[in-house]
């Protein structure tokens, strides 16, 4: 049975979890906001210690926060960003617009810890938030966390998925398979050239994001409730960024101008676009290797994807493509996330964003889910997958459409006449071809080896 001891704040006394790190206003969120059980994500709250960690030294520089003080808070937030303490930030993501609960969620636990560590009475409000707002803290815990997850987890998948690309192309690009254009036979392509454009897709996505994330570099901490500086040193602001800077390493910087970082978030919606650029990119890559793996006996039977688990409760030996499939869905998800993030970026209501807790929660999804599909689609999709030669060379020698090589020669009509007449009767090109033209097997043997078509040109 829990226990509670009584706490009390501005509007009175209320009932706290006995053992609980929090105080009266956490548990105020707690009891104004059941309504997802969805919580802050633990990165959020990892930034929220980096954000209140770097204050503290930057107070003490100052001069406004005794050293003592100053130190217990930086011990105290460390021990959050090594990861303890997570389960005692309990309040839902859809609470007050501003993220308030959450900053002083943070506060409260902050303040425990460093009055526990120190034998000191240390304030949530006075010590833990100097020269603080929850206006702009939180959009500022909203980039740093988006720049620790991106720069830490995302870009290392994608040029680990990128790598994989180039490394399977390297192993597997002389193979020449029929390319397909609306689905159907097309001229023919080789796996190099095939695995180049899912490479080339995933350079440019992790080109846009890491552009993106110069805007998200920039901080609004130190505009404090509205982007006046109230109740911050003037010199705040661009210390602030510079402790923070030295404790994560990332280059965060002095955002210059307060008002547009604590009324919209316009930064974050633009990494979310680039996100989702990437997610189309990673969707259009799975449903190829899906399609390229489909059969075997009846589909397209290019290639072998890894079995990983039986595929049907119903159908003995049957193995689907689970990770391009869950790749899929989560290319899906981020796409969905970055229409939240849309709507929720235009409610910059005058000088305050008024969404902010769901724009971290759709932001860190985003970039948690990538990178973690990003590295299974490079380690158990593309590095492993079976080039199924024996099929691949069947429908190419049959493939009418290489009759595209012999427009030059035989001129566009003739040459279609030929195709439908190949594909009807089921026959290899070059044999339908050799009947209806004045051309010799040698001769169309050159003109329309696959290999060659694959360069391009006359």
């Amino acid at each position: 049975m829990t226990t509670f001891r009584q706490e009390s704040d501005s509007m009175g006394t209320l009932d706290v979890p006995e053992h609980a790190l929090y105080k009266a206003q956490t548990q105020r969120a707690v009891n104004n906001f059941p309504i997802s059980g969805i919580t802050m994500p633990s990165s959020f709250i990892k930034a929220l210690a980096y954000i209140k960690q770097a204050a503290a030294e930057t107070n003490q520089s100052l001069g406004h926060l005794s050293s003592d003080k100053a130190n217990a808070i930086v011990r105290a937030c460390q021990q959050l960003i090594d990861g303890k303490h997570l389960d005692q930030f309990p309040v839902d993501v859809f609470q007050t617009g501003s993220g308030t609960s959450s900053n002083m969620n943070a506060n409260e636990v902050i303040a425990t810890l460093a009055s526990d560590l120190s034998g000191l009475t240390i304030h949530p409000n006075d010590d833990v938030n100097m020269g603080q707002s929850s206006n702009d803290v939180i959009p500022t815990a909203i980039h740093v966390s988006s720049a620790i997850t991106a720069v830490y987890d995302l870009l290392p998948a994608l040029k680990h998925l990128s790598s994989s690309i180039e490394k399977k192309a390297e192993q597997v690009g002389h193979h020449v398979k029929t390319g397909r254009t609306h689905l159907m036979d097309a001229m023919p392509i080789t796996f190099a050239q095939t695995l180049s454009g899912w490479q080339a897709q995933v350079d440019n996505a992790c080109q846009g994001i890491v552009h993106s994330l110069e805007k998200v570099y920039e901080l609004g901490q130190g505009g404090t409730a509205v982007g006046t500086g109230i109740n911050a040193d003037p010199q705040f602001a661009k210390l602030f960024s510079q402790n923070l800077s030295t404790n994560i390493g990332i280059r965060f910087s002095k955002g210059s101008n307060f008002f547009y970082h604590i009324g919209s978030q316009d930064a974050i919606v633009g990494l979310s676009g680039q996100l989702k650029t990437f997610a189309v990119a990673q969707m259009k890559i799975a449903n190829d290797l899906r399609w390229m793996n489909s059969g075997p006996l009846a589909g397209l039977g290019e290639i072998e994807l890894e079995a990983l688990q039986p595929g049907s409760s119903i159908m003995p030996g049957k193995v689907n493509p689970v990770i391009p499939e869950a790749a899929a869905m989560a290319s899906a998800q981020i796409i969905g996330n970055d229409a939240t993030i849309s709507v929720a970026g235009q409610s910059g209501n005058f000088e305050l964003n008024v969404m902010l807790p769901v724009i971290a929660l759709n932001i860190l999804q985003s970039i948690e889910i990538l990178s973690n599909t990003a590295r299974l689609l490079a380690d158990k999709a593309i590095s492993s997958f079976i080039v199924n030669e024996q099929n691949i060379q069947k429908a190419l020698a049959k493939n009418p459409i290489l009759v595209t090589a012999l427009n030059p020669v035989i001129g566009y009509e003739k040459a279609a006449q030929i195709a439908k007449l190949a594909y009807k009767e089921g026959r290899p090109i070059i044999e339908v071809a050799a009947e209806q033209t004045e051309l010799t097997e040698t001769e169309l043997k050159t003109l329309l080896d696959p290999q060659k078509l694959t360069l391009g040109g006359l």
